[in-house]
């Protein structure tokens, strides 16, 4: 069982941000921002080559929550996916990285 399944089913303990059903939305350990949510489906999807269009729809509209919850909604933030080893991704478990709370450095 991957680390964030193992933060949804309550074995180890996060500081939530949101939650509903499908989705949960908590604090970075290791933030590289003043915020830094980490936002994760509850059902195991590896990677974002394995999301669904509803999965990914629904997603879509918590997110938004999440940034307005977060006060991030009205002075923007970036929203990350790795994907994949050469990509950066750490955990095989989707997840998207919401960083805001400070003018961003571009990365292109």
């Amino acid at each position: 069982m991957c680390i964030f399944c193992k933060i949804i089913d309550g074995e180890i303990p996060n500081k939530t941000v949101l939650e509903n059903d499908n989705f949960l939305a908590f604090e970075d350990i290791n933030p590289s921002a003043p915020i830094h949510v980490l936002i994760i489906p509850k059902v195991h999807i590896q990677s974002f080559n394995e999301m669904t269009p509803n999965i990914m729809a629904d997603m879509t509209s918590f997110i938004q929550e999440v940034a307005l919850t977060v006060g991030a909604k009205s002075d923007g933030y970036r929203l990350i996916t790795n994907i994949g080893e050469n990509g950066g991704q750490g955990v095989s478990h989707i997840h998207f990285h919401l960083l805001a709370g400070e003018k961003l450095g571009k990365l292109i």
